[in-house]
């Protein structure tokens, strides 16, 4: 609600959508409830590896980080990707290199480290070595092991829709894994004359159906409306190839 509330505050007012869109999931990476910034879940080492992109609908420029480990609010630094940088997509070292000379809040990789969050990779590692251990599974919440990315679609009064993706990934990732969230066209996307999409779900399947652009896409070629693009990508395509 504080997240909503703040956005709809900057359009109400005449505001642009990037900020809104930017301040609504500042506020969600801020609290320990998401799995994006604070919240985020941790991989396989008990680390915090975070992502995060934006899209503008108006000329389709975009911005995004893969990979961070030590930026408090990862969609700041996709947005300063996006206006500050000639790339699209900056990962790891380099992106974290990038935020410092652009002054992007930097904070301790310990500030990631929750206690629930803990719990939850504990639990996941523990039904590795056991699973046929009931108390080891049957305890593990999915929301803690795949869902809680963050995101927000706004469309302001210039008619500019603006759309953005903040995430932790997935509990007990390994091998630098980096799902939709940060994907252009996957898990972010944005298109005045059709729609802004922020995904959340099973990232490997997202970034295989390109899920977020194959609904904007359905929208521009076939004519289909959003509800019917939608529902044909998420609920048919996606389970099609195993996912959700």
């Amino acid at each position: 609600e504080q997240a909503v509330k703040a956005g709809h505050e900057i359009l109400e007012n005449g505001g642009n959508a990037i900020d809104a869109v930017t301040k609504s999931i500042n506020i969600l990476e801020d609290s320990p409830l998401f799995n994006a910034g604070k919240g985020a879940v941790l991989t396989h080492d008990g680390t915090a590896e975070l992502d995060a992109s934006i899209m503008v609908g108006s000329n389709r420029d975009a911005g995004a980080v893969a990979g961070v480990t030590n930026v408090k609010n990862p969609i700041l630094l996709a947005k300063a990707v996006m206006e500050n940088s000639p790339h699209v997509m900056l990962s790891g070292k380099g992106a974290e290199e990038f935020a410092l000379e652009n002054d992007v809040e930097l904070v301790n990789p310990s500030y990631f480290l929750t206690k629930r969050r803990k719990k939850a990779l504990e639990k996941v590692l523990q039904d590795e070595v056991t699973p046929n251990n009931s108390s080891a599974s049957v305890d593990i919440d999915l929301s803690d092991y795949k869902f809680g990315t963050v995101g927000c679609v706004a469309l302001d009064k210039h008619g500019n829709i603006v759309a953005g993706t903040s995430t932790g990934g997935m509990t007990n990732k390994r091998w630098g894994r980096i799902g939709d969230s940060p994907i252009i066209g996957a898990g972010t996307y944005a298109d005045n004359e059709t729609c802004g999409v922020s995904a959340t779900g099973w990232g490997e399947f997202f970034i295989r159906g390109v899920v977020a652009h194959d609904i904007a896409a359905r929208m521009k070629y076939s004519k289909e409306n959003l509800a019917d693009a939608a529902k044909q990508v998420i609920q048919t395509e996606i389970p099609e190839m195993g996912g959700d």
